[in-house]
């Protein structure tokens, strides 16, 4: 048994470290979530890594004994495994050594999800079955789809989810038509696909494509900015286009030193810096997201006045909404120096500034000093793009991650302008939400819109600019009474 000493104390990976986890997981199940108040009626575990390997162990020990702990008839254990096909046969003996390796763990699964490159055969389905003694129903086909968004329909298809209520105990609606089903047990309200096979169509049928640039400074990985590529998805899905994404790097967006690319022979800074901006002149609307430092800070600035200038949509997140103020004091408001304190705090116009309560200097120290979580935010302005786009509320809840605001001192002279803060906190202190007047789409916002996205209800910014940049946004808000009414698409066919 493997042990370690930890104050003085000698601490074994049985019981105090499968403890733990269990308390953990316990902890965890009980967290309301999705807006509500009550405990959750499930948990969904999710084990990484391979069985058998080491890195896993102590985690199925703890499983072993948590199923002991909340009664075997609490627990759905569900096994992925890999269903390779060689010479146009599907191995199903991968399969079978994963299940003897987990039942030496202690633990026996319920069903077994197999992912395979083609639909698992009925003989590969009765082999699996025979040799694990799961079900036949219970061995699931999880084969290649056009698109990740159908897995559910190919799960819905083979009532994985009235399985697991089932063997949970839980009393739900079933997906399948009682009547279809004989012996099934009967509930009141049959879950309805529909919406979501709608959202999964739109992502490869329509024809109509339209090009949305990101501005980003962390481009070399895209998965930086997953979200943000999740939720202009998502807003693609419901405005029924195809989503073309436009990667820039924001640092290739400033013009390169002469002298410093010709002395260090660096024939590639200029082509970058023309290959940018040409991509910039191709979209039809952009998206500046977040980040931190000084570096490609030029280049975010640039894209918004670009956007600004050529009425080309536009939607800046966070460090995307604090550029677009700098570059606007720059050039309309004659600023010349105006930056942020976090890149230079010694100009004489600091248009973004730190917040007090989350700076340094009050005892915060770097790391503990953002502003986090889900915020209200007040839009004062009923007849606003920002109002439209919410259908009309006047308190919306976004989540943010910042240390940084618009300094007050500047609002009016920015609104004067035509560059109008529109939401603001709930104390009218703190700038949220900006846009610009007598353009189709410019809008920028402190927080993060994109992690509260969802498949069948897109962010609002987010489908808002994805219509702007197709030329749908007027035509939506005639349809809905002058809002946006996220989601509204999918609801026209759950009620049809």
């Amino acid at each position: 048994m493997f042990r370690t000493f930890w104050l003085k104390k000698k601490r074994f990976v049985v019981p105090q470290v499968t403890d733990a986890i269990q308390a953990w997981i316990a902890r965890v199940a009980e967290q309301p979530v999705d807006g509500h108040y009550e405990a959750p009626q499930v948990c969904l575990i999710e084990v990484g890594g391979t069985v058998g390997d080491i890195e896993s162990a102590v985690y199925l020990e703890a499983l072993q004994q948590f199923s002991r702990r909340v009664g075997r008839e609490n627990l759905c254990l569900c096994h992925v495994s890999y269903v390779p096909c060689i010479g146009g046969e599907q191995k199903t003996k991968p399969t079978q050594h994963g299940v003897k390796e987990l039942r030496m763990a202690g633990l026996s699964p319920d069903m077994i999800f197999c992912r395979c490159e083609t639909m698992l055969s009925e003989a590969a389905r009765g082999k699996i079955a025979l040799f694990t003694q799961v079900l036949p129903e219970h061995v699931i086909s999880v084969h290649d789809v056009a698109n990740t968004y159908r897995v559910p329909l190919v799960l819905d298809s083979q009532n994985v989810a009235h399985s697991i209520c089932k063997r949970l105990r839980l009393d739900v609606a079933t997906p399948a038509s009682p009547a279809s089903r004989p012996g099934a047990p009967l509930y009141k309200t049959p879950i309805s696909m529909k919406k979501w096979r709608l959202m999964a169509d739109r992502l490869t049928s329509p024809a109509e494509s339209v090009k949305i640039g990101i501005v980003g400074k962390y481009t070399g990985l895209a998965d930086s900015y997953l979200s943000v590529v999740k939720a202009l998805q998502h807003g693609a899905m419901e405005a029924n286009v195809r989503l073309e994404l436009v990667w820039i790097e924001s640092s290739d967006l400033e013009e390169p030193p002469r002298e410093s690319a010709a002395s260090n022979g660096d024939s590639a800074t200029p082509a970058r810096f023309a290959a940018a901006w040409e991509a910039l002149r191709s979209v039809a609307g952009v998206v500046c997201p977040g980040g931190f430092g000084d570096r490609g800070i030029l280049g975010k600035a640039l894209s918004s006045r670009f956007c600004r200038e050529n009425k080309v949509p536009y939607l800046g997140i966070c460090l995307g909404m604090q550029t677009a103020v700098i570059d606007f004091a720059r050039s309309v408001l004659n600023l010349a120096d105006a930056n942020s304190e976090e890149f230079d705090k010694t100009c004489k116009h600091h248009v973004v500034v730190s917040m007090p309560e989350h700076s340094a200097e009050h005892g915060q120290e770097l790391g503990g000093t953002m502003r986090l979580g889900k915020r209200a935010t007040i839009l004062r302005d009923s007849k606003s793009l920002a109002a439209r786009l919410y259908d009309g509320k006047p308190v919306i809840d976004e989540r943010h991650r910042h240390r940084y605001e618009v300094n007050p001192s500047v609002v009016g002279s920015m609104e004067a302008k035509g560059f109008m803060f529109v939401g603001q906190d709930e104390r009218g202190q703190r700038m949220e939400v900006a846009e610009l007047r007598d353009h189709p789409f410019f809008l920028c916002v402190q927080y993060h819109p994109e992690f509260q996205s969802r498949p069948l209800k897109p962010s609002p910014p987010f489908l808002g600019l994805v219509l702007a940049a197709a030329g749908k946004l007027e035509a939506r808000f005639k349809r809905y009474g002058g809002f946006l009414k996220s989601g509204a698409v999918y609801e026209e066919v759950e009620s049809a």
